[in-house]
C-alpha cells in the first residue's frame, strides 16, 4: 500500500478534554505527530501569557493543533459521498490542519513583535526545509510539502480547502473557542460545534451553511466576540504581555551596547541580528525563555533584573483607560516626569491597544479580505449571513478598539514625596 494511504493495524486515540477522543488511523498523521518538531509545540502555550490572569490557561499548541485536525477529520467524514467533495483531498485537509501552528514561537504574538518575525514564515520554513516533518511530508509526494505550505499560507488554488482551516468559520477558530474557554473556565466560548459540523456543506469553491443551522452560527459568532474581550484581550494579560516585551526589548538593547551579562543570551544571539537559523529557532521554547527569566533577575542591570523580578512573580504593572486623540498630550508630560524622578519611560510607561472585528462581509479591495459565512436557503439560494441574522447585522464590521496606559504603581508609590510625584498620581489617577 502506498504510503499516503497506509492506516495503522489499530486506531491511536488521544484522551482530549474538548473533544473527549482524537482518533487517528493515517500513518502519516501519526508519524507527524511523533516529529521533533510537532512535539516542539508541547512546550509552546497557546495563550502565551494568559495563564498569569486566568491560572488554568496552561495548555498548549500541541493540544490545540491535535484538536483541529480533529475537527477536520469529522468535517470530511460528513462530506463523504458529498458531489462537491474531492476524497483525494483529504489527506492534504488533514495534514495542513495538524501543522497549521507549526512555526509559532515562544509566547508567540510578543515575541514576534519585538524581533520583528513571521509564525507563518516558520511554519512554512519546517515544512519545506531540512526537518522531519517534511522528511515525511515528502514520503508522500515530493509535491506534497508545497501544497500543504499553501494551503496554511492560503495560498493553495482550491479555496475551499483554505476555508476549512481559515474563514470566519473555520476548524482552528472552532477548537481554539472552546478549548480556551475550558481551560479558563470562563463560559463564553461554548456553542454548538457538532451542529455547526452537521449543516456544513461543501460548494464549489467555499463551505457553506444550511440556513437550519443559522442559531448556531449566530452562537459561535457571540461567543468569539466575548472570548476576545473578556479573555483574550483581558488587561492583566495584556500587562504580563508588556512585561514580556520589555524583558526582551532591554536584553536585545544591552547585547546591542556589548552589555557584559551574567547569563549570556545565547539563546537570542541570532535573533538579535536577525539572521536566525532554523535550528535556532526550534530549539527556543518557553522552558528556555523561563530559565533566562529566571536567571536575570540577579543580573546587574536593574533595568532587567526588575522587569524579569515582575514577570517571574507576577509583579504587574497597573493601567488605566487611555484616549488617543485626548491624552497624548499628557503622555508627553507623562515621559517627561518619569524621567525626571528617576524611572526610565521606554520601559515602564506603556501605551497598549487591543482591536478586533468579529465578523464581516466581503468588502473587496481590502487589506485584509474576509470570505463571508453564506448560508444555503431551501431553494439552493446563497444568503451571506448577516442579510440573514439581525444579531450578525449589529455587530457586523464593527471594529472595537480599546486603549490602555501601563505603569508600575508600586514604584510611584515608592517615591519621595515632591511636586512630580503628586503630578504624576495626578495624570495616572492614581489615589
Amino acid at each position: 500500500m502506498a504510503y499516503q494511504n497506509a492506516q495503522l493495524d489499530e486506531e491511536k486515540v488521544f484522551k482530549d478534554p474538548v473533544h473527549s477522543y482524537v482518533h487517528v488511523r493515517d500513518q502519516v498523521i501519526w508519524d507527524l505527530i511523533g516529529t521533533r518538531e510537532f512535539q516542539r509545540l508541547r512546550r509552546i502555550k497557546q495563550l502565551g501569557t494568559t495563564f498569569i490572569t486566568f491560572h488554568g490557561a496552561e495548555h498548549s499548541r500541541f493540544n490545540h493543533s491535535l484538536g483541529v485536525y480533529e475537527i477536520i477529520r469529522r468535517i470530511l467524514e460528513n462530506f463523504t459521498d458529498r458531489l462537491q467533495w474531492n476524497s483525494e483531498q483529504r489527506l492534504l485537509c488533514l495534514t495542513a490542519a495538524l501543522l497549521h501552528d507549526l512555526g509559532h514561537g515562544p509566547y508567540s504574538h510578543c515575541f514576534e513583535k519585538v524581533f520583528d518575525l513571521d509564525h507563518e514564515n516558520f511554519t512554512k520554513q519546517i515544512i519545506l526545509g531540512d526537518t522531519e516533518v517534511n522528511q515525511i511530508l515528502t514520503k508522500v509526494n515530493p509535491d506534497f510539502p508545497k501544497k500543504v505550505a499553501e494551503v496554511i499560507n492560503k495560498t493553495y488554488h482550491d479555496k475551499l480547502i483554505v476555508s476549512l482551516i481559515s474563514s470566519q468559520i473555520d476548524a482552528d477558530r472552532m477548537d481554539y473557542l472552546q478549548r480556551d474557554a475550558y481551560y479558563t473556565g470562563v463560559s463564553y466560548g461554548h456553542f454548538d460545534m457538532a451542529r455547526i459540523l452537521r449543516v456544513m456543506r461543501p460548494l464549489d469553491d467555499k463551505i457553506v451553511i444550511k440556513s437550519s443551522g443559522m442559531h448556531a452560527v449566530e452562537d459561535y459568532i457571540m461567543s468569539r466576540y466575548q472570548m476576545y474581550w473578556q479573555v483574550y484581550f483581558h488587561p492583566v494579560s495584556r500587562s504580563a504581555e508588556v512585561l514580556l516585551s520589555k524583558i526582551l526589548q532591554r536584553v536585545k538593547e544591552l547585547h546591542n551596547d556589548t552589555y557584559q551579562f551574567q547569563k549570556e543570551p545565547t539563546h537570542f544571539y541570532s535573533f538579535f541580528t536577525g539572521e536566525i537559523k532554523l535550528e535556532d529557532y526550534i530549539k527556543l521554547d518557553e522552558t528556555i525563555m523561563m530559565y533566562y527569566f529566571q536567571t536575570w533577575v540577579d543580573e546587574k542591570d536593574s533595568i532587567l533584573s526588575d522587569l524579569c523580578y515582575r514577570f517571574v512573580n507576577r509583579k504587574l504593572f497597573k493601567y488605566t483607560n487611555f484616549h488617543i486623540k485626548e491624552s497624548m498630550g499628557d503622555l508627553f508630560q507623562l515621559k517627561q516626569l518619569f524621567k525626571q524622578v528617576g524611572i526610565n519611560p521606554d520601559y515602564y510607561l506603556e501605551v497598549d491597544s487591543s482591536s478586533d472585528l468579529p465578523y464581516d462581509f466581503y468588502r473587496p479591495g481590502e487589506e485584509e479580505e474576509r470570505l463571508p459565512i453564506y448560508l444555503q436557503m431551501e431553494n439552493g439560494e446563497l444568503k451571506e449571513l448577516s442579510e440573514a441574522s439581525e444579531i450578525v447585522e449589529s455587530i457586523s464590521g464593527k471594529r472595537r478598539t480599546d486603549h490602555k496606559l501601563y505603569y508600575p504603581a508600586d514604584r510611584i508609590k515608592k517615591l519621595p514625596d515632591s511636586q512630580e510625584k503628586q503630578q504624576i498620581k495626578a495624570l495616572l489617577g492614581m489615589k
